[in-house]
């Protein structure tokens, strides 16, 4: 995947960020593939507690599967594994190695989305060459433990008055609240268990790919 922007706006639409563990009668494989039959559009690994070896063994099974059904994969926080795995990107914290840093090891081609949970981190994502931002968390969620309070959709709003930067909503997103993030201004939004802890995560990611293209269209 190449850093176009509309290409990488086309990803932000329905992006699921899943980690590697197994859910209910799928493994994360599974889960992916019916993520993706479903609707997503794009995938982020966010693996914090598996052994490296884990990671790249079925990391690599995650790259595979989307570059057979065309879908951008991305590491969360660590450059390094997004290396081994031939990632298209990785997305990075405020605590994470800067952007730019992060642009010094993957080189010109890959994306790097940064978070963002205030204007001022904005402006340091932008400064550190973002090629998207993660804006969150808009509702409070426990899917993400450091997350920190929610902050609702005013500073989507305030960030595309701004920059013309791809920006998806994150934190606490599901089917009964996504119009909200996409008519704030975003150009899609990312998920955790609005999709992993569905006991259908195939209907689940239509529903939600539904809304979104609803929004989009409104």
């Amino acid at each position: 995947m190449l850093r176009d922007r509309d290409q990488i706006i086309k990803g932000l639409q329905l992006y699921l960020v899943m980690g590697l563990e197994g859910y209910g009668h799928l493994t994360a494989l599974q889960l992916a593939r019916e993520a993706i039959a479903g609707g997503v559009t794009m995938i982020q690994l966010r693996e914090k507690n598996a052994p490296l070896r884990q990671v790249l063994t079925q990391g690599v099974q995650l790259r595979e599967l989307c570059r057979e059904l065309g879908v951008p994969f991305f590491v969360n926080d660590r450059v390094d594994v997004a290396i081994l795995l031939d990632a298209d990107g990785v997305h990075v914290g405020q605590d994470d190695i800067p952007g730019m840093e992060a642009r010094k090891l993957l080189g010109d081609d890959k994306i790097i989305g940064i978070s963002a949970g205030t204007m001022e981190e904005a402006e340091w994502a932008m400064e550190n060459g973002a090629d998207y931002l993660g804006v969150g968390p808009i509702y409070s969620t426990a899917t993400k433990q450091d997350a920190g309070e929610a902050i609702g959709t005013a500073l989507i709003s305030a960030i595309t008055q701004r920059w013309t930067v791809p920006v998806v909503g994150i934190g606490g997103i599901n089917t009964e609240n996504a119009t909200v993030i996409i008519e704030a201004g975003a150009h899609g939004v990312a998920v955790v268990s609005a999709i992993t802890k569905q006991h259908k995560p195939l209907l689940a990611a239509q529903t939600l790919a539904r809304t979104v293209q609803t929004a989009w269209l409104s």
